[in-house]
């Protein structure tokens, strides 16, 4: 196996430990042993504890952005509406779960300012808001943005909502 095969197959193996263990978790020698190494040797394929957070946390976002894309809410563009509607029907499976959990663990790291936390919590947001974003039908087309936001925070308070106990709410309730 190639460095960049070996490194990728070994960020594989840690994004999978961090969603089913979480961030708290994810210490260098917890993360060592989910890739069969040492963690000496996860220092020899990243420079530092922040970066191979940063790939692992990087990955997951690719992996959720996938599995949107797959499914039905990522084929088409659609209304602020049907689009919100459309991504709290995803995050109601159980396979969005495990995404949501490591999503609100990140983003109490960024809210108390822990780097590299806040920085990598900011660009997967950026992220999201460019695919909410390329989704959305919208006229104007100048309020895109702002619709995007709408979309991105009611899907973020639904995510805290439901981790509070209270639960998603139902397709197409609104706020």
């Amino acid at each position: 196996m190639t460095g960049q095969l070996r490194t990728d197959h070994i960020v594989d193996l840690l994004a999978d430990h961090v969603l089913s263990r979480g961030l708290e978790r994810a210490s260098l020698r917890p993360l060592a042993a989910a890739a069969g190494t040492s963690d000496r040797m996860l220092l020899y394929y990243f420079p530092d504890k922040a970066a191979l957070i940063t790939a692992i946390l990087t990955r997951i976002a690719q992996r959720l952005q996938v599995q949107l894309d797959a499914s039905d809410v990522g084929a088409a563009r659609r209304d602020a509406a049907q689009l919100q509607a459309g991504i709290l029907e995803v995050a109601r499976t159980q396979m969005f779960r495990p995404y949501m959990h490591v999503w609100l663990e990140l983003a109490a790291k960024a809210a108390r300012g822990e780097e590299p936390f806040r920085a990598i919590g900011a660009a997967i947001a950026a992220g999201f808001l460019t695919w909410i974003s390329d989704r959305l039908e919208v006229e104007p087309p100048e309020t895109r943005a702002a619709q995007a936001l709408s979309v991105l925070t009611m899907i973020e308070g639904a995510v805290v909502l439901d981790a509070l106990g209270l639960g998603l709410p139902a397709i197409g309730d609104r706020a």
